[in-house]
């Protein structure tokens, strides 16, 4: 029953952690910090502010659940209870 709950725990830290990032991304740089990051062009293109509110915080939404499918796999195996 130890293991198992240690298990959560891990699961759940992983959660909070990527959930964490998430938040920074989409909410801190996509929102609040955005007018300030606006007077960052990306390759005289679109300001980076919107950039990241339109299009960066939907790469790292995606890169977040590769990076969440690999730990958890690598989770389940190291307590035996892959599929």
């Amino acid at each position: 029953m130890e293991r198992l709950e240690e298990y959560w725990q891990k699961n759940l830290s992983l959660i909070r952690n990527l959930l964490v990032v998430w938040a920074v991304v989409a909410y801190l740089l996509g929102i609040i910090l955005a007018p300030a990051l606006n007077g960052i062009r990306l390759f005289g293109g679109p300001p980076l502010g919107f950039w990241i509110a339109q299009q960066g915080s939907i790469w790292v939404f995606i890169v977040l659940i590769f990076i969440y499918a690999a730990r958890m796999q690598a989770l389940d195996r190291e307590y035996g209870v892959e599929d």
